[in-house]
């Protein structure tokens, strides 16, 4: 093993040693980075530091390893120092992932915040909206409701006019036949008759403008 030491004591086995600590270490700093609930930034730059001390102690390792003339020891030295490295950069990559992964997380995170917040304002906007328009539609519902009672009340009315009409000229028929008993003379029966037969135009003509009048009035509300 003494051609593979360096100046100042530190040999090959040495930095393998220290290079097994640390790439443990790093494993386990990746392992409690993808586990975290939020992205860690100092937890991140401790694991970058453990995996560029390691990349560094590879590249030492690799020069060292060359220098070894037996060539087994050199290529075991060899093999130790690639699985060193890719583990390294296996441990790099996966750290570059969910630190990927973390950021974009946080982004969709802050913008589905954004649009709620626009989302709140725009949808109260829009639920004055419906209430003004639901206030509207009652004013109206109760407005129509008023003119169909209305319309009814007056059928009933008119109703009840015609038969009272009907009341009155059965009335008027036995006063007239009272009067042709006592012998009233037939100007006067004919002046009754026609008096009653203008009665009952304008009662008819009364009746017609009111239902006129409330059909319109309903259909222009509507």
């Amino acid at each position: 093993m003494a051609s593979g030491t360096m100046g100042g004591g530190g040999g090959l086995s040495e930095v393998y040693s220290n290079a097994k600590k640390i790439l443990l270490r790093t494993r386990y700093g990746v392992e409690r980075f993808e586990s975290a609930p939020m992205d860690s930034p100092e937890l991140a730059s401790s694991v970058k530091r453990d995996i560029t001390e390691l990349q560094s102690l590879c590249s030492n390792m690799d020069a060292l390893w060359r220098s070894i003339p037996v060539k087994s020891q050199r290529d075991l030295w060899r093999r130790k120092t690639e699985q060193v490295g890719e583990e390294a950069e296996y441990l790099n990559q996966s750290l570059e992932k969910h630190m990927s992964r973390n950021q974009r997380k946080m982004l969709e995170a802050k913008e589905k915040a954004d649009l709620l917040g626009r989302a709140s304002g725009e949808g109260a906007h829009i639920l004055q909206i419906f209430d003004e328009e639901a206030q509207a539609m009652n004013s109206v519902k109760n407005s129509k409701r008023m003119l169909e009672d209305s319309f009814s009340s007056g059928v009933a009315i008119l109703s009840k006019y015609a038969e009272q009409r009907d009341r009155f000229k059965s009335a008027q028929r036995k006063a007239l036949d009272v009067l042709n008993t006592v012998g009233l003379s037939n100007s006067v029966l004919r002046l009754i008759e026609r008096r009653n037969r203008v009665d009952t135009w304008i009662k008819y003509a009364g009746m017609i403008a009111t239902l006129v009048i409330l059909y319109f009035f309903i259909r222009w509300t509507r």
